[in-house]
Parts: C-alpha cells; sequence; structure tokens
C-alpha cells in the first residue's frame, strides 16, 4: 500500500500502556492544523496471479476523535474519484467506528483512497487505522488436480470402504480418513500424509501414489500386498517416510528409494515381507553379472594382495596408535553397526542393550580432558565438553552418582536415541555403561539451548529464525508423535530442552522422560507421578496424570509463545502468572505490539505475529480436544514462514497503526456496486508495503 501523503501528524495517548484495558483507539493520523484542507491519501495495487486473476477486495476504515474541544472536524471519504461512504463523516470524541463495504471491489490496478475536508470543518481529517482484505473466491480452493486424480485411481484400485467421498482435503472438518493435507495462502489443498495401514488391501502397490508429489508419509503396512515395490514412490520428493512392513512383497527395493534411505531423507520400513530381498541379497540393487569369467580369474590375486597388504598397514598403525595415544584424546573401543528399530520396549527394561558405539569410563575422561568443563545441567546429570580423536565435538551427558532417581530416565533416553533418526532431534553418538558410571555422548550443539537466546541480551533472535527454530521443533515432535511406531510422547517440552547447532538449526533434547503411546488402543497413557516442567504440563495431565499426545502440543504452545514474546513461561506480573494467562488477556484486547518481543525493534510481518499467537493459544486451549495436532501445527508455522518470506521481498511498513478493543458502531456501505456478488468467506490481509497491518476487530468481516 502507498504511503499516507503528508503532511500528517500522530496524535497518541501517552497513558497507552502494556496490555492497557482501555477500549479506545489510541493513534490516528491526522493533517496539520494549520493545513486543515489538505487531504488525506493512501492507495494500493491489485495483484492479479493465476489463482486469482481477478482480485477482490474489502476495505475497512476505522475512525475516533481524540480530541475534546468544540471544533468540527468533518471530511467524506472518496475512492478513485468517487464518493466511498455517501454520508459526511464526522467521528464521535472517544466512540469508535468503522466502515466497509459489503461487495467487493474489483476492476481496477490501483484503488485511491481520499479523505477530504468539508467547507465548514475546522479541523483536518482524521483515521485510525486501515484493513484490506483480499477475498480468496472458494471456487478454486479444491483439492489439487494430481492429487484427486491419483487418490481416485487408488481408491478405485483397492476399493477403499472409508469415507472417501466429495473432494479430499476440503472443507477441512471432512477430510478423507486416513488422509494429511496442507493448506496454503494462494494455492490448492495438496495431500501429504496418506494412512492405510490395517485396511485388507491387496494386489500390487498402486503406481498412482508416486503421482502425489506433496506427499510426506506413506504407511502401507499390515496388509495383504504383493509384487514388487514401484520406482514411482521415489519420485515424491518430500517423502520422509515409507512403512511397507508387514505384507507380501517381493523383488528388490528400487535403488533410488535405498540411496535416499541411507543418506537420511527417507525413513523406510519394510520388515515382515518373507519374499522381500530373497535371493539373499540384504536389499541392495543386485549387481550385473559379467559375461565373462576372465575378470574374475584376474580379480581374486589382486583382492588377496590387497587385503594382505591392507591387513599389515593396519597392525603397524595400530602399534603406533597404541604407543602414541594422547591422554585427552579417544576413539570408541568397538564401534557397531547402528540398526535402527522399529519398535518400541513398553516394559522399560533396565539393561542397557544398544546397537551402538560404547565407550568406557576411562575413555570418557579422556574425550572430556577429566570432565573440565560443565556446558549444562539437569536434575540427574552434568553435561561436558569434549573431543574425540578426529576432531569431533560432543557433548558427553553423565548421569550424577548421588541421583539413583536418574537410572530409569538415562535407560529411556539411551533407548530412544538409538531407535530413532530426525534432523530435528539430537543424535546420539554413543553411551557409556560401566557399572555405576551412565553416559551419553551426543552431537554437539554449538549454540545452546533456545531459552538463552530469547533471554540474552547478546542474543537476538529475528522473526524469521525464530519462525524457522518453531517450525524445525514442531517436526521434531511431529515425528514423534507420526513417525514413531507406536509413537512417543516427549513429556518434557521446553525452550532449554530445544538445542540450536552453528546454523540454529532447532532439535530436540533430553528424552528422559519419554512414553511410548499405542495409537490403536490407547487413548492416554496413564502415569504413577506428575513429571515435567512447571509452566509447560497440560492442565488435564496435572489433574488426572493421564497423558495424550496433546500433553506435548500443550507444551509446545507455551515454547511458541516464548518465541514471540521472549517472556519466560513464568512471569511475575508482579504476581506470579503463566505466559499462557498474560498473553491471552494482552491479546483479547488486541494488543499484538504489548505481546511481541520489543527486542526485534519492529522487524517483523504483524500478519505473521497474529498468527503465530494464535497457533499458540490454540495449542494451550484447555481441553485437547480443542488443540491441534502436531502436523496441523507444523503447516500453519510454514503458512507463518511464507507471509515473512514475502513481507522481505515486497518491503516493510514505515508507520504503525494500532487498534484496541472493539468497534461501538460499525457501517456497512455499498460503494462502487457491482453486478458480481461475492460473499467474504476466505478472506487474508494483503501485503500492504507502506501501511502497517492492524489487529481485527471482532465484527466485520474476519481476517484468518
Amino acid at each position: 500500500m502507498a504511503p499516507v501523503e503528508r503532511p500528517y501528524r500522530v496524535v497518541r495517548d501517552l497513558n497507552n500502556q502494556e496490555c492497557d484495558k482501555s477500549r479506545w483507539l489510541r493513534s490516528a493520523i491526522c493533517c496539520d492544523a494549520d493545513r486543515h484542507q489538505a487531504p488525506i491519501r493512501f492507495s494500493w495495487n491489485a495483484k492479479p496471479n493465476a489463482y486469482n486473476p481477478i482480485p477482490r477486495y474489502i476495505c475497512m476504515l476505522y475512525f475516533a476523535e481524540l480530541e475534546s474541544n468544540s471544533k468540527v472536524r468533518e471530511f467524506y471519504i472518496t475512492m478513485n474519484g468517487k464518493l466511498l461512504y455517501p454520508l459526511v463523516m464526522s467521528p464521535r470524541y472517544l466512540v469508535t467506528a468503522a466502515i466497509y463495504n459489503d461487495k467487493p471491489y474489483h476492476g481496477f490496478d490501483q484503488y485511491n483512497i481520499s479523505l477530504n475536508a468539508t467547507a465548514i470543518s475546522t479541523l483536518p481529517p482524521i483515521i485510525n487505522a486501515v484493513e484490506v482484505f483480499l477475498v480468496l473466491p472458494t471456487t478454486g480452493t479444491a483439492t489439487a488436480t494430481q492429487d484427486v486424480s491419483a487418490l481416485t485411481a487408488i481408491r478405485a484400485k483397492y476399493r477403499v470402504k472409508k469415507n472417501w467421498m466429495g473432494d479430499p482435503c476440503v472443507p477441512r472438518k471432512f477430510v478423507w480418513d486416513g488422509l494429511s493435507c496442507s493448506y496454503a495462502v494462494s494455492s490448492p489443498p495438496t495431500v501429504t500424509g496418506l494412512n492405510l495401514s490395517s485396511m485388507g488391501l491387496s494386489g500390487n502397490i498402486s503406481c498412482s501414489l508416486g503421482d502425489l508429489r506433496g506427499l510426506e508419509y506413506l504407511d502401507l503396512s499390515r496388509n495383504n500386498l504383493t509384487g514388487s515395490i514401484p520406482d514411482s514412490l521415489s519420485q515424491s520428493p518430500s517423502l520422509a517416510l515409507l512403512d511397507l512392513t508387514g505384507n507380501w512383497l517381493t523383488g528388490e527395493i528400487p535403488s533410488r528409494l535405498l540411496k535416499r534411505s541411507q543418506d537420511g531423507f527417507l525413513t523406510l520400513r519394510y520388515g515382515n515381507n518373507p519374499d522381500l530381498c530373497s535371493n539373499g541379497n540384504p536389499c541392495v540393487p543386485p549387481k550385473r553379472k559379467s559375461n565373462s569369467m576372465v575378470p574374475v580369474y584376474v580379480a581374486i590375486p589382486i583382492v588377496a594382495i590387497l587385503v594382505i597388504l591392507l591387513f599389515s598397514v593396519l597392525l603397524i598403525c595400530m602399534r603406533r596408535r597404541r604407543q602414541g595415544r594422547t591422554s585427552n584424546s579417544v576413539k570408541p573401543q568397538n564401534e557397531m553397526r547402528f540398526i535402527p528399530s522399529h519398535s518400541w520396549n513398553r516394559n522399560n527394561d533396565s539393561s542397557l542393550r544398544l546397537d551402538n558405539r560404547r565407550f568406557t569410563y576411562k575413555e570418557l575422561e579422556a574425550i572430556t580432558n577429566n570432565f573440565q568443563r560443565v556446558i549444562g545441567q539437569g536434575g540427574f546429570a552434568k553435561v561436558y565438553d569434549g573431543f574425540l580423536e578426529d576432531g569431533t565435538q560432543v557433548a558427553v551427558k553423565l548421569r550424577s552418582e548421588s541421583s539413583a532417581q536418574g537410572v530409569q530416565e538415562f535407560l529411556v533416553e539411551a533407548q530412544t536415541l538409538a531407535k530413532i533418526h530426525h534432523k530435528h532431534l539430537v543424535t546420539m553418538v554413543g553411551y557409556c555403561n560401566d557399572k555405576e558410571h551412565m553416559a551419553l555422548v551426543y552431537e554437539y550443539m554449538s549454540e545452546g539451548a533456545l531459552h538463552e537466546h530469547l533471554r540474552g541480551s547478546d542474543k537476538t533472535l529475528t522473526w524469521g529464525q525464530r519462525l524457522r527454530i518453531a517450525l524445525e521443533s514442531a517436526q521434531g515432535l511431529e515425528y514423534l508423535h507420526k513417525g514413531c511406531n507406536p509413537p512417543l510422547i516427549h513429556r518434557d517440552v521446553k525452550t532449554s530442552n530445544i538445542l540450536l547447532n552453528a546454523n540454529l538449526e532447532a532439535k530436540i533434547a533430553d528424552f528422559g522422560l519419554l512414553k511410548a503411546f499405542n495409537r490403536d488402543c490407547d487413548t492416554h497413557v496413564s502415569t504413577a507421578r506428575l513429571v515435567g516442567t512447571r509452566g509447560y504440563l497440560a492442565p488435564e495431565y496435572v489433574a488426572t496424570l493421564q497423558l495424550t499426545n496433546k500433553s506435548d502440543v500443550y507444551s509446545f504452545g507455551v515454547v511458541l509463545l516464548e518465541i514471540v514474546t521472549g517472556r519466560p513461561h513464568i512471569l511475575n506480573d508482579p504476581e506470579p502468572i503463566s505466559i499462557t494467562e498474560w498473553a491471552q488477556k494482552c491479546l483479547s484486547q488486541g494488543n499484538i505490539e504489548g505481546v511481541v518481543d520489543a527486542r526485534m525493534r519492529g522487524e517483523h510481518d504483524i500478519n505473521g505475529v497474529w498468527k503465530a499467537a494464535d497457533i499458540a493459544l490454540k495449542c494451550t486451549a484447555q481441553t485437547p480436544m480443542q488443540r491441534p495436532t502436531m502436523t496441523e501445527v507444523v503447516a500453519q508455522l510454514k503458512e507463518c514462514l511464507e507471509l515473512e518470506t514475502m513481507c522481505r521481498r515486497g518491503g516493510r511498513s514505515n508507520a504503525m497503526f494500532h487498534t484496541v478493543g472493539s468497534s461501538d458502531s460499525v457501517t456497512s456501505y455499498d460503494g462502487y456496486t457491482t453486478n458480481q456478488s461475492a460473499g467474504v468467506s476466505r478472506i487474508n490481509v494483503v501485503d500492504m508495503d507502506h501501511l502497517g497491518r492492524v489487529p481485527t476487530m471482532t465484527t466485520g468481516p474476519v481476517a484468518r
């Protein structure tokens, strides 16, 4: 939107404080008194695209008189030279009013609004806030055509008996069973998840599954599928989890799927398929047979000679290493091949049996230089800085010998880190279990915990960095809830358990309180005692000691509020108050600027902040049923990041105007009436290049 034309001055109540309960609009723009005939002008440009070729807009103008005197302030409003509102506007003192158009504007390349004083007015025009909404056509919100075609073919092939009728993803309340969808602002919904587990499917795997290009996880486990795995599945670039366990598949696994799995981009599950890779080859692409045995006869003696030479070199190196080993570096004494497991020990076996690297206590002393530098401390353990022999920096978490309570937590964390792998969960390098000494060795996160950046004086994060950290943390939790079988509940999600590496990439840590959750038959998990951190615990868990994955969602909502506000989860205001209660009180009055972290100095997209705060409040709803899933949270945070990216590309506002409270009177007008009627069912705040956005009012059109 074009800037408001000067000269003007800002009239502001100096008593406007954080979370002020006043319902009056606290700021306004008006012309200088000595130029009371000068109009106020602003404009915005239409932005057509392929999805919305004829953009249509709803414009809301807010007014309230802030000066108490006997002078007259009257003005009329025009758009593109025509009257926008048929009556003369004369705002009342400290009474808010708003006007908007019932039918969307369209057909102009630019929309120019002008506020012009009348001949008898002794005061200049005034305006307190402006909102412009882009009307998105509901006829264009159907699921992506390619996804619909693929799902239709899948439904026909397997004769799916679920409620697969109508549009797969729209409306959201009637999404097809087993589907997860992503909803972007300006593109059709796409399918991101498909769960067809235990559906009695038979026949081969449909090649149409490869046409779901946005698919992130696909579960075909526990069916009667036969034939080979189609290579078309490797054409889904976003596929992160593929579960084929418990079928009757044959042949080999496509090489491209294997490579993605080996590179860490895909979690591939194919157990309990007796005839899969039945040629004795451990699920690797078969080697081509040579037409001649001559190369074999030549290669055998060469290989034998090389093996002998290599063995000799290794013996020499081992002797030299033993002689020259220093006291402050070490290599693990035995390196076992990591074999990921896709089941969880629900009996919490007290013994530590891991297919992972094992260190001795003496080796840990060498790695940490006799436990010299402490980089973290928890209830049951201290974390030390260390270096492996190759120079790799690691973190060593050593259980306190005086803490018998921490044994079970250590066992759970060790077993968890050995079984699950995700780019947003910390990676375990190895472990130590030497009688009374128990320790975990995991990757070093150089930037420490998130809470240090949110409340540290010299580590201010930008809004874009905060959104990305929130998104990556949410993706880690989503993997625990959706990507593990059975699903896992973290139970201690908080900012001190979200670690950052040198690139500020977020990874969830500390799995000592983790619980398994059987989604097939359990509605909750009961615990014997209340564990976790005060201020992050879901109310139903505190009251009943019953856990669900929505308990983690609540904790993440608290984390998201900390990311938005930069404040701790418990505030002194002046009495102790939870950040959720404090934020709800402020945001209910429209005071977003009083909530957002002031250290960002306004360098943020206000719509993205509103959306993030709204997600956080939904996550911290009192009842679990009202909270979204982590998959839904991930989708919403991606939209927030898109808003911030769009704002960065399109420029930032230089003037910010705010509203507090709701309007007392809202007037509708029909200026620029068109023959084409359109309701405002899906509307978004348009990108205002030069005019800051304002919070939505409780009446009139609602901004999504």
